[in-house]
């Protein structure tokens, strides 16, 4: 049975017990401020698990891309050393919303797994939570009276609470859950050691197979539990492991979810994959997992990049790098070629992929060159390390961070490149400097969350589209600390206040409570709660409130808004369709828009898409919003964004059915001519095969062109008011680099002349030629010139030559290579500890020339005085 029929028949046994099949939610997560990404089935259902939303189906089933490489979930490390962990897996769930509970869940995953499956019922054991008296909790007796009637009683394990009783995070959903485990050995292994006792036990052979979390509890911030409005069954069953015992294969790596890969593998670099514990077999199983990482993380529209989920993208993305580059002596890019396997794998499953498969393609070679070229900058690094301390033998801890920091170096591969030349690493003080960067790290994203204090127990009705101000009620509130500072969360029954989402800032006002105002300082979604920030509550926060937005903000905002819709069909228009948004940014002031694109958009193409989208803009074409089933939608040829997660029910923006079809939650104008006028302010690269256009609207783009105005009428008044001022401007430039290759020449001269009188007072100073002067030029360059004039002169010298250039002191220092090899002379040093303080600046180069800058000019006699005496 292949991997594909193996999942197909999990979503058709469930879709015959009445369970409805959704998509896989983006892997990145943006309106959840606790998790970076889904690193469960469960996480795009939390609002019907706390009672925020009304699911709409009450029985659901499908298979959830997840990431778990972050916080408590963190399974990076694992990965490619055993046969089972992985960074993005498959979870394969059903669900119950508020319907059926224990029994049929049991009963379920029993006849998929015997009957459907054919496991053998021998080879099974589960496990229930055997209770934790410390929190006043049972045994799940009710869990383990529904398996007997499956099960003999031998087979039915007690576990822990570590183990058996599932929790979201520190706080949210929770309860017990009942695993079952599977026991993969041989037979004869099987007769020596009972599989009962290999459970939970970290056995690579003995494994859990399928979770059922039976979700009863919320845990508060004080670590109370409280129970749920409603009981909901929550399942999970790692696909991957799941084809590894169908297939009877030792290893998920075996299956024919990675072999595609591994094979494409071995095709590239020649090497042979033997699933063994060797480094170069590690390092095919890495390459086979972190791909699927990296590139779904991508096709959801989380580039890599120096911060939040971005780094972790780029993290997972050099650490495959570091394999194949140390383990495949692979020294070129090997990670972009894998995409094309992987997109005609998961197409039909994961279609976003395959339909951004050149895009994908594109940032992984771009990063992979770029940290190509870091590594062997990484290598020089340490080379020279170990060549200035060859009497320690020692790699300090800061500097083994500092190649894990800024090289991305891992710690096993500095202490073999170490080794290798009889060299020892601090792990010590390694794990200490890296400890210092989480802490640094921890306190600057720290964010203390207090409770909700539920006053209503309603969800929050959004009537921003048509409304700017209501009378409404607080449902819940609670108070927030992040950096420092305190501020309250507000949740309303119904709300005119837009929360940032899809790049629109979230919109600011008012909370009158009877006088009392109190002022709104952003609007957030929480999943799929309006989240409102305030600085202080009222004294009376039980009645009724006028919620009112800032009108002004709002409709400068809107009106930028709808420029990025008719923007981007103008980009595809001009462009390609290939153009895809890749995120954006609408604010009062201006906004912003990423979009997929290999090229710098030329100067006649953004004249061409800006004529379009004002052409629009004077048509005054009707925004028509409506809200339509999504293959409706589809069908009119509306954009969805990647990365976005869309329910049956869509809303979609409509600029011209011919031109501009989206789907979009934003607040727009009525009609197009709302805008007045779109203006260009720049255009540019942000990310591998992504740029980036900013732009104004209406009263802002209008300011804009009267401040360019303005600077043309005042050059052309400095020019004395050409006729043709581009053409007097280019006359300008001409003359001045006429003159400047006149003063070069100049220079030149002034420079040899200089060097002929120096020469002269050339002196002995014990047994080196030794030249220090402060003279006068008008360029530091020309300090480096006369140095290598004279260097040509003499033998076993040193020059050093100061000058004051446009009120900055400036230094030259030359050594010949027979005194930086005989005597341990080196000009860069010399700058550091001699020339630096006294200049109060700084400088560097190679050993035998460096230059130096600083503020003070009147010690530059001291400086030449002070290299002398180290002579």
């Amino acid at each position: 049975m292949t991997a594909s029929e193996i999942r197909r028949q999990f979503l058709e046994f469930f879709k015959s017990k009445g369970h409805h099949v959704v998509p896989s939610a983006p892997v990145v997560l943006k309106n959840d401020p606790t998790l970076m990404f889904t690193n469960a089935g469960m996480v795009q259902f939390k609002d019907y698990f706390l009672g925020n939303k009304v699911a709409e189906w009450k029985r659901v089933v499908d298979t959830q891309k997840c990431l778990r490489v972050t916080g408590k979930q963190n399974d990076l490390e694992d990965v490619g050393i055993d046969t089972y962990h992985h960074t993005l897996f498959e979870m394969l769930g059903n669900w119950s919303f508020g319907d059926y509970f224990k029994k049929e869940a049991i009963a379920w995953s029993w006849e998929l797994l015997t009957e459907v499956y054919k496991l053998p019922k021998d080879r099974l054991y589960v496990t229930i939570f055997e209770g934790d008296a410390s929190e006043n909790l049972e045994k799940d007796q009710e869990a383990y009276d529904f398996w007997k009637k499956h099960i003999s009683e031998d087979r039915i394990l007690m576990g822990n609470k570590k183990d058996n009783f599932w929790e979201m995070g520190d706080t949210g959903p929770c309860g017990p859950c009942s695993e079952i485990h599977v026991d993969c050995r041989p037979d004869a292994e099987r007769k020596l050691v009972d599989g009962a006792t290999l459970v939970n036990g970290d056995n690579a052979q003995v494994i859990e197979i399928w979770n059922n979390v039976f979700m009863q509890f919320n845990r508060l911030q004080d670590q109370s539990l409280h129970p749920l409005p409603a009981k909901h069954v929550d399942t999970g069953m790692g696909f991957e492991r799941l084809v590894r015992v169908i297939q009877g294969k030792f290893s998920n790596y075996d299956t024919d979810v990675f072999s595609g890969t591994i094979d494409h593998i071995e095709k590239l670099t020649g090497a042979k994959y033997e699933g063994t514990d060797s480094k170069k077999d590690v390092t095919f199983r890495v390459l086979a997992d972190h791909i699927r990482a990296i590139c779904f993380t991508i096709a959801d529209d989380q580039l890599p990049s120096n911060t939040g989920a971005g780094y972790v993208v780029r993290r997972i993305l050099r650490r495959a790098v570091r394999y194949y580059f140390t383990f495949l002596d692979r020294k070129k890019p090997l990670l972009h070629e894998l995409v094309p396997v992987l997109a005609q794998q998961f197409d039909g499953v994961f279609p976003e992929l395959i339909q951004q498969q050149d895009f994908v393609k594109k940032v992984i070679f771009e990063e992979e060159n770029n940290f190509l070229r870091t590594i062997e900058s990484g290598i020089r690094r340490i080379e020279d390390f170990i060549a200035a301390n060859s009497k320690t033998k020692l790699v300090d801890g800061q500097t083994a961070f500092e190649l894990y920091d800024t090289y991305g170096f891992p710690f096993d591969l500095t202490s073999l490149i170490a080794s290798e030349n009889g060299f020892q690493v601090d792990e010590a003080g390694y794990k200490v400097a890296m400890e210092q960067q989480k802490t640094r790290s921890r306190a600057a994203t720290e964010l203390d969350m207090g409770d909700w204090t539920i006053l209503e127990d309603s969800g929050t009705t959004f009537v921003g589209y048509s409304l700017d101000t209501t009378h409404t009620k607080v449902t819940k509130y609670r108070k927030i600390k992040a950096k420092g500072k305190e501020q309250y969360q507000l949740v309303l029954s119904q709300t005119p206040f837009y929360a940032e989402s899809g790049g629109q800032v979230g919109d600011t006002g008012t909370l009158d409570f009877n006088g009392e105002k109190i002022s709104v300082t952003d609007t957030k979604k929480e999943n799929d709660l309006i989240v409102h920030f305030t600085d202080k509550l009222p004294a009376t926060i039980n009645t009724t409130v006028t919620a009112t937005i800032n009108k002004d903000k709002r409709l400068q905002t809107t009106l930028n808004h709808s420029a990025t819709h008719l923007l981007h069909a103008a980009l595809r228009q001009v462009l390609g369709t290939h153009v895809a948004q890749k995120g954006s940014l609408v604010n009062p002031e201006a906004l912003r828009f990423d979009f997929s694109h290999f090229a710098k958009v030329t100067d006649e193409e953004l004249a061409q898409i800006e004529d379009i989208v004002n052409e629009k803009i004077r048509a005054n074409i009707p925004v028509v919003i409506q809200e339509l089933p999504k293959e409706e939608a589809m069908k009119l040829g509306a954009m969805a964004l990647f990365g976005e997660k869309y329910g049956d029910i869509v809303r979609v923006v409509i600029m011209d059915p011919h031109y501009s079809v989206e789907f979009c939650g934003g607040t727009h104008i009525g009609s197009t001519g709302e805008l007045g006028l779109f203006k260009f302010l720049s255009e540019g690269a942000v990310a591998a095969g992504v740029r980036r256009i900013e732009g104004v609207t209406g009263a802002h783009a209008l300011a804009f062109v009267n401040e360019q105005l303005q600077q043309l009428k005042e050059v052309k008044a400095v020019l004395k008011n050409p006729k043709e001022p581009v053409k007097a401007v280019e006359t300008l430039i001409a003359d001045k680099a006429g003159l400047e290759k006149q003063l070069e020449v100049f220079e030149q001269e002034k420079v040899k002349q200089l060097a002929a009188g120096l020469l002269e007072k050339a002196e002995k100073v014990n047994g080196i030629n030794f030249i220090g002067s402060v003279v006068s030029v008008n360029s530091a360059d020309a300090l480096k010139q006369l140095c290598f004039q004279l260097k040509t002169e003499l033998t076993d010298y040193v020059f050093v030559f100061a000058a004051n250039v446009g009120g900055k002191a400036n230094v030259a220092v030359m050594i010949a290579d027979n005194l930086v090899a005989d005597k341990g002379l080196e000009a860069p040093k010399i700058i550091k500890e001699k020339i630096s303080g006294l200049i109060k600046g700084g400088g560097g180069g190679q050993k035998s020339f460096a230059s130096a800058g600083g503020q003070e000019t009147d010690k530059l006699d001291q400086v030449i005085k002070a290299v002398k005496e180290i002579l």
